[in-house]
This record gives structure tokens, C-alpha cells and sequence, in this order.
């Protein structure tokens, strides 16, 4: 039997939970899959307890022992890493790796890629120039599709995925921020996602407003009389089905999770409080409009409990389940 393609999956920052919750993930799937092959430095990882690695040349080898041993791609760092310690002097090496994770699911020897959790300040200092992983693999794997264009931020929890219009922007700039053109974009862009990664025939959008009570038609706000409202029109003429602007402090509890599929936000809190209220552990992160797959842990790099041994590794084992069910989606489509 052929076995699909393995999973690329970036370490991350080393110095956080990132080489933990790796071998975690490696040790709860090692019986069952979906194989992968971590892209990072395998010392890093082989000091990690109940960490069993072989290192690799090529992603085709994952498939190979897994069972027995967590397969690396070695690119090591040219600097000792300690435990909750992040350095400017790593950023190179992180960046690569998530750089080589792209290029291999852009190429089709990876089904898809994962990235562990970075740490933005240290990549800053070195002169990262994106906001974070979303917009960096935006500018690393473009969206095909020039009506709706990528990247564009799901999280997952549960029952529950919601999509972003703005994502890693002060909320004073927000209000700027929006558009007619943006709403409408990030909509379509969710729609088609959730019709070819997650294989819905007739996805069911609900938009969020801006401001407290969707703006009271204008009275504590102007954004979705003058916005939201007409982007809302506007993916229905495009044979979206869309509701909203819908007040968001009423959008999230059970009952109303049953109405759609997705709900588009304005804001980043305004997506990630019910997440993560939903499934604190178990959140996923997922990059839509790509022309791969990408997902991540809700979460970050944890260098608070670093090299502990407590680090939880549920986000990252949801985002590997997540991205093989994208990726088959894909392939059947």
C-alpha cells in the first residue's frame, strides 16, 4: 500500500515548548499517524525525555520506522538553546525552517505543513518583517484565486470555527482597517475554504458587527450601516450564504453555533475569546487561501514552563488531525 505523503512540521521557537509538544504529538501517533517529519534541529529535540529521533535526509523517509522513531530533517543551530531563554540569534534558523516546511508542501512531497509555536519579539529583532506566521506564509505560498485572496485566519474549536477580516492589528486601527472590499474578500475566501478543505456543498456564514449591539443601525456606530452591512449584500449576490451583521456578544453560545458554519470576525479577540473559552487546549489555528494546507496550536511558545515537562501537546495533536482531513479533502476534490 502507498502511503500518503508525510506532514511537514516546523519546530518553532527551540527555546519554548515547541520540542515537547513535538515528541508529544510523535508519541501519540506513532501507532496510527498521519506521519510527519519535523523540520528543525534534532538536538534540540532528541534531549527532550521519551524523545526516540532519526534524522533524515528527505521527507520521503518519514514514512519509513515511524512507528519507531521521530524523523527530523536536521538543520541545526549554531548556538546553544536554554529553556525558556528565546535569542535573536536563533531567528535565522527559525525562519528557514518554516521556509523549507512551505517549499516542500508547495512542491507536493509534503501533504501539508504545521508550524510550531514562534516567539515574534526575537524574529523582530533580527529583522523579521511580518506580523507573524500568517502573513509571512502569505508571502511565501500566494493564494491562486484573484477574487479572493489569502491568507486569511481560522481558528477551530469544537463545533465552533470563525475566520478573521483584520488579524494581528492595535484595535485603535481596526476601525481604518475595514472595507467593503475586505469583508467581502475575507468571506469568499472562508466560503470556498470551507467548501474545499472541510467538504461542505453549501457553507453557512454568520458576520459579526463592529461595535456593541452591531452599532444599533447606526447609532453607536457607523461601521456596519456603511460597511458591514453592504459587504454582507454583496457575498450574497455572489451566492454566499451569509447572515449578519449579528451583535457578537450573542453569536457564540450553543444554540447559536447551530445556525452557521462559520462566523466572520472584525477583530482578533473578537474570534479568539470564544474559541478559546470553547476548548482552551485543543484550539487550532488555520491558514485559508493558500494553495497548501497550514495549520497550528492555538497557542504560544510557552516559555514559561519550557523544558519543565508540563507543556500540553493537545493544539498541536488537533492541528496535525486537522491538516491530514484538509489534505484529503484536497486530494478528493
Amino acid at each position: 500500500m502507498t502511503l500518503p505523503e508525510p506532514i511537514a512540521l516546523s519546530l518553532g521557537d527551540p527555546a519554548g515548548i515547541g520540542p515537547e509538544i513535538v515528541v508529544a504529538a510523535w508519541r501519540a501517533f506513532r501507532e496510527s499517524g498521519p506521519v510527519f517529519a519535523v523540520i528543525g534541529d534534532a538536538a534540540c529535540v532528541a534531549v527532550v525525555p521519551g524523545a526516540d529521533v532519526r534524522r533524515i535526509d528527505q521527507i520521503a523517509e518519514a514514512n519509513a520506522d515511524f512507528r519507531r522513531a521521530l524523523p527530523v530533517i536536521d538543520l541545526p543551530l549554531t548556538s546553544p538553546v536554554t529553556p525558556g531563554r528565546p535569542s535573536p540569534a536563533a531567528a535565522g534558523r527559525i525562519i528557514e525552517w518554516i521556509e523549507i516546511a512551505a517549499r516542500l508542501a508547495l512542491s507536493g512531497e509534503a501533504r501539508a505543513m504545521v508550524t510550531a509555536p514562534i516567539a515574534k519579539a526575537p524574529l523582530y529583532e533580527a529583522g523579521f518583517e511580518f506580523p507573524g506566521h500568517t502573513e509571512f506564509l502569505g508571502a511565501l505560498a500566494p493564494g491562486r484565486d484573484a477574487r479572493a485572496r489569502g491568507p486569511i485566519m481560522m481558528l477551530a474549536a469544537g463545533d465552533l470555527r470563525v475566520s478573521l477580516v483584520t488579524i494581528h492589528e492595535p484595535l485603535a486601527r481596526v476601525p481604518g482597517l475595514l472595507s467593503v472590499d475586505a469583508v467581502v474578500n475575507a468571506g469568499l475566501v472562508t466560503a470556498r475554504a470551507l467548501q474545499r478543505d472541510f467538504g461542505m456543498a453549501k457553507p453557512r456564514l454568520a458576520v459579526t458587527g463592529l461595535n456593541p449591539h452591531a452599532g444599533e443601525s447606526g447609532a453607536i456606530g457607523r461601521e456596519e450601516v456603511e460597511i458591514i452591512a453592504p459587504a454582507v449584500a454583496a457575498l450574497r449576490d455572489l451566492g454566499v450564504e451569509v447572515s449578519g451583521p449579528h451583535p457578537a456578544d450573542s453569536l457564540f453560545h450553543a444554540d447559536a453555533r447551530k445556525t452557521y458554519d462559520a462566523a466572520l470576525c472584525m477583530y482578533h479577540d473578537q474570534a479568539l475569546i470564544p474559541v478559546k473559552m470553547l476548548d482552551f487546549w485543543g484550539g487550532v489555528n488555520i491558514t485559508l487561501g493558500l494553495p497548501i494546507v497550514r495549520t497550528s496550536p492555538d497557542h504560544g511558545t510557552g516559555f514559561d514552563i519550557a523544558g519543565q515537562g508540563v507543556a500540553r501537546a493537545d493544539s498541536l495533536i488537533a492541528a496535525l488531525h486537522m491538516a491530514a482531513d484538509i489534505a484529503v479533502h484536497r486530494a478528493a476534490g
